[in-house]
């Protein structure tokens, strides 16, 4: 019998007494997909355990129970926060702070400053799940907690962080863009880029040097075509040909990469007619 054919009790069930997480997502998609009280329900009960485990589990098919608009989605933020309170485990910390993050439109002064500050928890998982929180959430206090976390020691942290100021909000001001000039020089790529691209989006043409620089070096991903194109500046012309000229030489590259690069090419020839004045 198929998954999407056993009953609520079952899935539950295998979720909560199986010793393998291998059909762990499966069942939690399945159970997502029935938004009733009783699913809401056992959800709760979940979530009230004692057992990490169990707790983790409510959670997780909380966080994205039925379709937007979700019809428990009040009483489920609701949930969340009131769990974020008083939660010690790092693993289901992860997890509020992802179903956070898959409801975060319209979050409350208070529950912005409650998630800040998770901000120095010593806990990589709950900083990662942290910036998940946080994305898209135009608020001070949000930007100035994913700005601390474009300097974590962890890679995936800044980059997620760095690509949360740099391109999911539209906020331009002088402590975004000095968190972003901190990163374009980040030993990681993908971080280094997204701060590229964020400083791109707001105009700076400081930036430009930088995206010489990554163009004549040659180790680059489709980011940098995304920042060139922000500026729409004819001038990189001349290396963005150079690096298509060489790439046809090589045979070992993504031909996704120089799909790319040809695009960006035939649209800065067309679109670049205008060009921004520089930040001041």
């Amino acid at each position: 019998m198929s998954r999407k054919n056993w009953t609520d009790e079952t899935l539950f069930f295998r979720l909560v007494n199986n010793k393998s997480d291998k059909t762990y997502w499966d069942n939690i998609r399945v159970l997502r997909t029935r938004a009733n009280d009783n699913v809401f329900n056992s959800c709760v009960k979940l979530i009230k355990s004692s057992k990490p485990k169990e707790r983790i589990i409510g959670i997780d098919i909380l966080a994205q129970l039925g379709l937007t608009p979700r019809p428990f989605l009040k009483e489920s933020k609701k949930i969340f926060f009131d769990s974020l309170r008083k939660e010690k485990n790092a693993k289901a910390l992860l997890s509020i702070l992802y179903a956070i993050g898959h409801n975060n439109e319209k979050l409350k002064s208070d529950e912005i400053a409650l998630l800040a500050s998770f901000k120095n928890n010593p806990d990589e998982g709950v900083r990662e799940g942290l910036v998940s929180a946080l994305l898209s959430v135009d608020n001070k206090l949000a930007i100035d907690a994913l700005i601390h976390l474009t300097t974590d020691k962890f890679s995936h942290i800044r980059d997620w962080a760095t690509f949360g100021i740099g391109t999911q909000i539209e906020r331009d001001n002088k402590s975004i863009r000095e968190a972003l000039w901190l990163r374009v020089n980040d030993k990681h790529q993908d971080t280094k880029l997204e701060a590229i691209v964020g400083l791109a989006k707001r105009k700076d043409l400081r930036i430009k040097a930088i995206i010489k620089r990554e163009l004549l070096n040659g180790e680059f991903g489709t980011l940098l075509f995304e920042a060139i194109e922000e500026l729409n500046d004819k001038e990189f012309l001349p290396l963005l040909k150079a690096n298509l000229r060489k790439a046809k030489n090589d045979k070992g590259l993504n031909p996704d990469w120089i799909k790319d690069l040809k695009n960006c090419i035939k649209r800065l020839d067309v679109n670049s007619d205008h060009v921004d004045p520089p930040f001041r």
